[in-house]
Order: C-alpha cells, then sequence, then structure tokens
C-alpha cells in the first residue's frame, strides 16, 4: 500500500506540473484572438489524438472494457473536460492565470463536501485545519483583502471550472474500473473534443483561431508549436498520469495534492507571460502548500475505510 500511495505521489506531481503549463500557453493563444472554445477544441483534441494509438495498445484486444467504462468515459469528456476546461479558459481571458487557476481549485473543498454530504466521511480536523489555511491562501492570491483588483466575470468562471474540477477528481478516481488509465483519458479527451466540435457547429460555442505567432516567455513561436504543447504536455501527459495518480490515492487526497498545480500555474505564468505575482499572492501559495501538508498528515493520522463508497457506487453505475 506504501508503494502505491508513493507512486501515486510522483504521478500526481507530475500530473500538476503538466496542467501548470496549460493555462500560460492557452493564454498566448487568447491573446492573439483565439476564442477560449476554440483554444479549449485544439488541446483536448491534440491530446486525444496522441494518445489513441497508446489507448488502444494498453487495450490489448479487451474492447469489452470501453464498453462497460463507456458511461463513466462520457461523463468524463463532456464535464470534466470539455465543460471544465472551457470555464476555465474563459476565466483566463478576463483574470490572470494565476487568479484563473486558483478559483478552480476551490473545486477540491467541494470534493470534501462531497464525501461527507453523499457517503458521511466527516472531515477530521487536520482536513479542516488543512482546507481553512488553503482558503486563507486563496484569499490572499485573490486580493479578498484589497491587494489586487478581480473582474467578476472572470471570477464567475472559475468557480464554474472549480465544479468541473470536482468532477474530474471524483469520476477518475474510481480504482474499480478496469479500464487502463491511458484507455480512459484518451477516450475522454476525445469524447470532449466531439462534445466541443458539436458545439461550435451549433453555434454554441465560438469557434475562432489563427495562425499568428505565440508570444511566449520574450520569445515568438509558431502557433502550432504552442498547440503541440498544449496537447502533448498539457493535455496528454497530464490526464494520464493524473488518472493513474486519482485511482492510487482517491479523490480527496489527489485533490489537494493536485494544489500544488496553483503555485506551478502562478511561476509558469510569470516566465512565459510575465505576469508577476504580488507578494501577497506568494504568501498566498505557502498558505495552500501549508493546508495540503496538514491534509497529508490527516490522512497518516486515521485508519481509512477499507471499502471506498464512492468508488463502489460509481461502479455499480
Amino acid at each position: 500500500m506504501q508503494g502505491k500511495t508513493l507512486v501515486g505521489f510522483a504521478l500526481a506531481l507530475v500530473s500538476a506540473i503538466a496542467f501548470a503549463t496549460s493555462g500560460s500557453f492557452a493564454k498566448g493563444l487568447l491573446d492573439t484572438g483565439w476564442s477560449p472554445a476554440a483554444a479549449v477544441t485544439w488541446r483536448v483534441g491534440v491530446g486525444g489524438l496522441l494518445l489513441a494509438i497508446p489507448a488502444i495498445l494498453s487495450l490489448r484486444g479487451r474492447w469489452h472494457l470501453l464498453r462497460e467504462a463507456l458511461p463513466s468515459i462520457v461523463l468524463f469528456g463532456v464535464v470534466a473536460t470539455a465543460a471544465t476546461q472551457l470555464a476555465f479558459y474563459q476565466a483566463i481571458s478576463h483574470v490572470t492565470v494565476g487568479v484563473g487557476i486558483l478559483l478552480e481549485f476551490l473545486g477540491v473543498f467541494l470534493v470534501v463536501g462531497w464525501r461527507w454530504m453523499s457517503y458521511g466521511e466527516r472531515p477530521r480536523p487536520l482536513t479542516v485545519l488543512g482546507s481553512g489555511l488553503a482558503i486563507l491562501g486563496l484569499f490572499f492570491v485573490l486580493g479578498i483583502f484589497g491587494a489586487v483588483e478581480v473582474d467578476l466575470v472572470g471570477v464567475v468562471w472559475g468557480l464554474g471550472a472549480a465544479l468541473g474540477l470536482a468532477a474530474y477528481f471524483v469520476i477518475s478516481s474510481n480504482e474499480h474500473l478496469a479500464i487502463p488509465p491511458l484507455a480512459f483519458a484518451a477516450g475522454g479527451l476525445l469524447v470532449g473534443a466531439l462534445t466541443l466540435g458539436l458545439a461550435g457547429l451549433a453555434g454554441f460555442a465560438e469557434m475562432s483561431w489563427g495562425t499568428n505567432p505565440v508570444s511566449l516567455s520574450g520569445m515568438t513561436v509558431p502557433w502550432w508549436v504552442d498547440v503541440a504543447a498544449l496537447g502533448l504536455v498539457s493535455t496528454a501527459i497530464a490526464y494520464t498520469t493524473g488518472v493513474s495518480a486519482n485511482r492510487r490515492l482517491g479523490s480527496k487526497m489527489a485533490s489537494f495534492v493536485g494544489l500544488s498545480e496553483v503555485m506551478g500555474a502562478v511561476l509558469v505564468a510569470w516566465v512565459l507571460l510575465g505576469e508577476v505575482p504580488a507578494p501577497v499572492q506568494l504568501l498566498g501559495g505557502v498558505f495552500i502548500v501549508m493546508g495540503v501538508v496538514a491534509v497529508r498528515l490527516d490522512e497518516r493520522s486515521g485508519p481509512v475505510p477499507a471499502v471506498d463508497e464512492l468508488a463502489t457506487e460509481m461502479a455499480a453505475t
């Protein structure tokens, strides 16, 4: 079990670092006139295509696993992928990447609340303390105390992304799904791309993009380089390692480890986009890290249920 947890932590950190690049790569496209929907569609579409062949190989002809997991894959693709990323990209078109990612990660606390209300998993004292520290950190980063001005429209979209992020952790943490994580991630990404594409064709989502060069870290790169990085690093690698980590750690622990993506995104935006965080935002990051540590200590301080009721319920459906 300890080895499984360590591998889960390693995968979660890799996933968080990969996800942390998404906002900056996407912001570069948005600044050249791309619509958020177009950026998300290209991102998940390229990511899904890159994973398609490896996913097929991972199934080893066991196509029944794909059929059995299809409802979860569709839900993952529509809600946890398409809707979540679209809301996040809409958010960062109004606020900085750092603020957008912090709003999105309020979904971590929704996971705790979901498990409490639905399955009676009352949070222990250290989890409550960790949640409080992390929320305080979010307040500092968001400028609730007057240090930073934040666009209200961006905040609303960011909160929408938070709901989707909670769904991402809950759906992908189902360890009773027999389908390989690679195939699950690829299926979800392709479903997400198809959903966004249909929404664009129906006129529900604006699809506009161009071929203008993108500015990153003071350099100008072709648009397709940005899209390729977005599809490979921020999507294919991020989702595959993320699903694998979530199954090993469970939705609550995986979501709190994923908070490391918050400061990663702020730092990546600093390097690639020149969005320098204010000192009070860095202080907020410290509180967030302290919150993650508290939750991790709580996980080690007491027994965990022998059966994950949430995963069992999802497997039954």
